[in-house]
C-alpha cells in the first residue's frame, strides 16, 4: 500500500510524522510544493490547478490514498479534488482538526491561528459550528509565519515578537488554539511559549483517519498488512531540496534520503 501526501512545502512533514507512528505497513509519496509556496497568499483558482496537478502526479505513482496536508488546500481544493479524483480516498485536514478542537475545549471559545486565505474562508468556523452550533471559533490569519517556516525558522527575539504580535489578536477568553496550518507544529516550542491554552495540531486525528480508510480498503480488496521493518518515504520536491532537506531534518530528527525533483511539463 501507498499512502501520497501533500503541502505547499515542509508543512506536510508534521502530518507525515504522525502517519510514520501510527501506520507501519504502507510507504508514503511526499510532494512538497515549495516552489509555489505560500499558498495562503494564492487565489482559490490557482491553489485548485496546483492541487490537481500534485494530485495527479500521486495517482500517476499508484498511491492508495491521498492527503491533503496543507489547511489552506484543503479549504480551497478538497472538493474539487474528490469530484475529479473517484479512485482513491482523499483526505482534509480542517474536519479532523475541528473535531478535536471541540473534544478538548471546555468552554467552546476556540482561536485558529492560520494562513489569511484559510481564516478568510472561515473554513474552520464552519467545521467546528457543524459538530457543536454553539462553539464561538475565532480566527487569525498570519501572512508571514508560512514563508518564514518555510525557509528555515529561527527562535529569535524578532521572530519570537512577530509570533506574539499574531497570538495577541485572538481573544484572551478562548482555552483551545487551533494550529490551523500544518507548518506551525514546526514553531510549536515558541508557541507554547507565548500562549497558556489547550494546542490542537489536527495531525494526530489525519493519520488516525488514514489508518481506518487504509484498513477499510484493506478489508475489501484482501490486501494482507504486513508490518513493515522502515516505511520507505520518498519525497519530491518542486523548489530548492537543500533548504527543504534542512528544514525537514531538523523538524524530524531524522536524515532524509530519497528526495527528487519532480519532472515539470
Amino acid at each position: 500500500m501507498k499512502i501520497g501526501v501533500f503541502d505547499s512545502g515542509v508543512g506536510g512533514l508534521s502530518v507525515l510524522k504522525q502517519i510514520k507512528e501510527k501506520i507501519d505497513f504502507a510507504d508514503v509519496i511526499y510532494y512538497g510544493d515549495s516552489l509555489n509556496s505560500p499558498y495562503g497568499s494564492k487565489s482559490v483558482e490557482e491553489i485548485q490547478k496546483l492541487c490537481l496537478k500534485i494530485a495527479e502526479f500521486l495517482i500517476d505513482n499508484r498511491v492508495n490514498i491521498i492527503v491533503v496536508a496543507c489547511n489552506t488546500a484543503t479549504a480551497a481544493a478538497l472538493e474539487t479534488l474528490k469530484e475529479r479524483f473517484t479512485s482513491v480516498p482523499i483526505i482534509g485536514v480542517v474536519e479532523p482538526g475541528a473535531a478535536i478542537a471541540i473534544k478538548e475545549s471546555k468552554n467552546k471559545k476556540i482561536g485558529v491561528l492560520s494562513t489569511p486565505l484559510t481564516a478568510k474562508s472561515k473554513v474552520y468556523e464552519k467545521a467546528i459550528k457543524k459538530i457543536n452550533p454553539k462553539s464561538e471559533v475565532f480566527q487569525k490569519g498570519c501572512e508571514l509565519l508560512c514563508p518564514m517556516i518555510e525557509k528555515g525558522w529561527e527562535s529569535s527575539e524578532k521572530n519570537l515578537n512577530l509570533l506574539k504580535e499574531y497570538i495577541h489578536q485572538l481573544p484572551e477568553e478562548i482555552d483551545t488554539l487551533v494550529l490551523g496550518c500544518t507548518h506551525y507544529p514546526l514553531i510549536r516550542d515558541d508557541i507554547e511559549i507565548l500562549i497558556d491554552k489547550k494546542i490542537v495540531d489536527p495531525a494526530e486525528e489525519v493519520a488516525m483517519q488514514v489508518l481506518f480508510e487504509l484498513n477499510k480498503l484493506a478489508l475489501r480488496t484482501g490486501f494482507k498488512k504486513e508490518k513493515k521493518e522502515k516505511v520507505k518515504v520518498d519525497y519530491f520536491v518542486s523548489g530548492d531540496i537543500e533548504i527543504f532537506k534542512k528544514v525537514g531534518e531538523r523538524f524530524l530528527g531524522e536524515k532524509l534520503s530519497n528526495v527528487y525533483q519532480p519532472l515539470t511539463d
